[in-house]
């Protein structure tokens, strides 16, 4: 009977309750009366009642709610590969999926790539890996999750394995690139500059395989051997020495042979034997190794080695394991936990303790070392047999240059962003400013100098105009900004700004400026260098203020293709260049600021002294002008800024003055102008500008409206656009409209540099005007664009 009713519930669960209720009612009333007769309080009987009989309605009427409402059935969507096998392409490791058979689903290109273009039934993996596989599949399905070092037919691999689907029921395997070849490479230093020096000490160095297989050899070894190259590589090294009266002996010398010493540096970390390399030497008492030599074999190889004793004490190590481990000279550490950071020393002194005492075995230890503790590295830990009081090996990479390299990437990834994002708030700025500006020269337009606004109206231009200046500085920073470069001579330059440094400097700096002979003409803005001269003399001064002045050297001079190559520079190219040289005799520059002196925002002087935009903008401004800037300091004695701009080629022609400013009077024009602005308020003053000029100003907000208007059938003149605008932007509408008005002369305006416009524009017959805008240069630029298509 039980189990008839345990049955009903199962298959009906709430359902299950209604022929209960009855008979649950009954039994609340007869449990109430048994308490009221053994309380003797009525209320409490009631109340017990009361709170049965609540209870079963509402779960009666809960399996009432439910039973009406019955979800429809919904047909399993069939599971798509293809699109999961494009999905494993988001991952550069060999990727692939399977179902709960060990069924390949799908794979990744670098899967195909290293297991083939088709798709084997099974895992890639050897017999001895298999039940290694099966393992790791159980416990992704208990755990969601695993991984593990795995032996494939490929080598020892991470793989990680992790269940995936709507439903949980497949399985994504993840398997890692793997280390370099560490045979091949070993075989090639073996073959090469490495073993010639093993060769010149008198060691003789062969590179074996797994199965002893002699992969290579140095001269030393082949001529103690034969002499034959090709007839020694492919030997077993059994065949080439033998162990004979208790001595490793050359089987070619015979009965006479000397008796050898062989030290043996593995490749395979997991167990500390075969493949490798095998090293010869000639000795007396093969039993006591002799230090000396010892340390002048590993001195030659560029790996860091160091030997360990069975107390764990360092016997000797060789130079590279000293830099890769920090070690300064007159302070050699006692113990190899004594090189890490005190969460490491633990694991490296049992690493070494078991490979001491235990069987001779080798691995892997991630480490941090005293000298770097933010940069893990791989240390690796193998034991030693037959080498005296040697007992373990260690093995440590000098990850130096890499971890330079990747502080230089990320440097560089930093630089990049900021450079974007203050191009971009200039760019907004800048849009800003030129509807200030414009509505300044508009109110200057009705005051004369004698009202009483007119004073306040030029002081805000002039504060907008300082504002510009800012602008500017990002631009050049994020080398985004608008060059108008001349061909000029570095001394005029300098003379044009001397008269500025004198008072700058002050009384206490001397100024001394030399100009070379025959110097080649450069391309660049005048205003830019001058800005970059201003810079550098002001920090020079600075620099030179705490000794009580000094003197500041500005020197120009010629420098030839030969000269640049006796430079050695790998940065500067090999041509002919101006240079700039600023030298000042201040406290100089520490050699761990040096290199970050170009940083933005990067300062040493006090708070509300300098922003660290300086410096940045001079190499922005260099840059951006196709030069190159060096900074060259020692502390107390001074520091020189050398700056390269590439020669120009001058044209034989005439020189023509520079053309005199046009006055306000002569800026009147006529003829209907077309302007393209998403801003309003740019919009609004530059229509207002071209209108008070003697212009019919047909405005657009954006791309699509000025094409429509163009449609209309309007004459127009000259079509002023911004370059950046949204739903169309001013190139795209440009060559739009081009189709059908091949010759309209177009003026385009933008907060970025010109030159990067005109790579990406790539539009014939096209002038640029930058802003921020006054009302008379826009109107100049409207002037000069029309003049310039009726001149055709």
């Amino acid at each position: 009977m039980l189990d008839r009713q345990l049955a009903l519930l199962e298959a009906e669960p709430l359902g299950g309750l209604r022929w209960l209720v009855p008979a649950l009612v009954a039994a609340a009333a007869l449990s109430g009366a048994l308490l009221f007769m053994s309380v003797g309080e009525p209320l409490f009987a009631g109340l017990f009642f009361a709170g049965v009989v609540a209870m079963l309605v509402a779960a009666f009427v809960l399996d009432k709610r439910n039973g009406t409402v019955e979800a429809a059935p919904v047909a399993p969507a069939a599971p798509d590969y293809a699109m999961a096998s494009a999905a494993l392409n988001l991952t550069r490791d060999p990727a692939a999926l399977t179902d709960g058979e060990g069924q390949l689903l799908g794979t990744n290109s670098a899967w195909r790539a290293r297991y083939g273009d088709g798709i084997p039934k099974t895992l890639p993996s050897s017999v001895k890996a298999k039940q290694a596989i099966e393992a790791l599949a159980s416990q992704a399905w208990r755990d969601g999750k695993a991984s593990a070092e795995i032996a494939y037919k490929s080598g020892r691999l991470p793989t990680t394995v992790e269940r995936v689907g709507a439903a949980s029921d497949l399985l994504m395997w993840r398997i890692a690139r793997g280390q370099p070849d560490m045979l091949a490479t070993l075989v090639k230093r073996v073959s090469g500059l490495e073993g010639y020096l093993f060769a010149q000490s008198g060691v003789m160095a062969s590179a074996v395989d797994d199965d002893g297989r002699i992969l290579a050899a140095n001269s030393a070894f082949v001529e103690r051997v034969g002499g034959d190259r090709a007839a020694v590589v492919g030997l077993h090294f059994g065949e080439i020495a033998e162990l004979r009266d208790n001595a490793l002996r050359l089987v070619i010398e015979g009965e006479t042979a000397p008796p050898l010493r062989l030290v043996h540096v593995p490749v395979d970390t997991e167990k500390g034997e075969g493949a490798g390399l095998m090293l010869l030497i000639d000795t007396i008492e093969p039993s006591q190794p002799d230090s000396n030599n010892m340390l002048a074999l590993l001195d030659l190889l560029p790996l860091g080695l160091a030997l360990v004793d069975r107390d764990g004490r360092f016997l000797t190590m060789n130079k590279a394991f000293k830099v890769a481990g920090g070690i300064k000279e007159g302070h050699p550490p006692v113990y190899p936990g004594d090189l890490v950071i005190k969460e490491d020393k633990a694991a490296v002194a049992d690493a070494v303790r078991r490979n001491a005492r235990g069987p001779a075995m080798s691995g892997d230890l991630p480490i941090r070392l005293n000298a770097q503790p933010a940069e893990p590295v791989a240390l690796t830990v193998a034991g030693l047999r037959g080498l005296g009081e040697a007992a373990v090996l260690l093995l440590l990479k000098d990850n130096s240059e890499e971890a330079k390299l990747k502080r230089q990437v990320a440097q560089a990834t930093k630089m990049q962003a900021v450079g974007q994002l203050a191009g971009g708030v200039a760019h907004d700025f800048n849009n800003i400013l030129t509807a200030i500006i414009g509505h300044c020269d508009l109110m200057l337009m009705r005051h004369s100098p004698g009202d009483s606004d007119y004073d306040d109206i030029q002081q805000i231009k002039s504060n907008s105009n300082r504002a510009a200046g800012l602008t500017r500085q990002l631009l050049a920073f994020s080398r985004q900004q608008t060059l108008r470069p001349q061909v000029l001579q570095l001394p005029d330059v300098v003379s044009e700004v001397s008269h500025l440094l004198k008072r700058l400097l002050g009384e206490t700096v001397q100024l001394v400026v030399k100009h070379g002979r025959d110097l080649f003409p450069v391309r660049a803005d005048p205003g830019q260098l001058e800005q970059v001269i201003v810079n550098l003399s002001v920090n020079a001064r600075d620099a030179m203020a705490a000794g009580g002045g000094g003197t500041l050297t500005i020197q120009t001079y010629s420098v030839k293709s030969n000269q640049v190559a006796e430079l050695g520079s790998d940065i500067l190219p090999i041509a002919d260049y101006a240079a700039l040289s600023i030298a000042d005799t201040g406290t100089g520059i520490p050699a761990n600021v040096l290199g970050k002196v170009f940083e933005p925002f990067f300062t040493t002087k006090e708070v509300g002294k300098g922003t660290g935009l300086g410096l940045s903008t001079v190499y922005g401004i260099v840059k951006q002008s196709g030069g190159y800037i060096f900074a060259d300091s020692k502390v107390g004695e001074g520091t020189r800024f050398t700056i390269y701009l590439p020669a120009h080629e001058v044209e034989a022609k005439a020189t023509r003055s520079r053309a005199a400013k046009p006055q306000e009077n002569e800026l009147w024009g006529t003829g209907t102008v077309l302007l393209v602005e998403d801003e309003p308020m740019v919009r609004t003053v530059a229509e207002r500008a071209l209108t008070r000029h003697g212009y019919k100003v047909l405005t657009a907000n954006n791309g699509e409206d000025a094409l429509e208007i163009l449609g209309q059938g309007e004459t127009v003149d000259l079509l002023v656009s911004d370059v950046v605008m949204p739903l169309m932007d001013g190139p795209t509408m440009v060559r739009e409209a081009r189709k059908s008005f091949p010759d309209m002369p177009i003026l385009f305006m933008s907060g970025y540099a010109e030159e990067q416009l005109r790579k990406s524009i790539d539009i014939d017959n096209v002038a640029f005007l930058p802003k921020p805008f006054s009302v008379q240069e826009l109107a100049e630029a409207v002037r000069l664009a029309l003049a310039e298509d009726a001149g055709k």
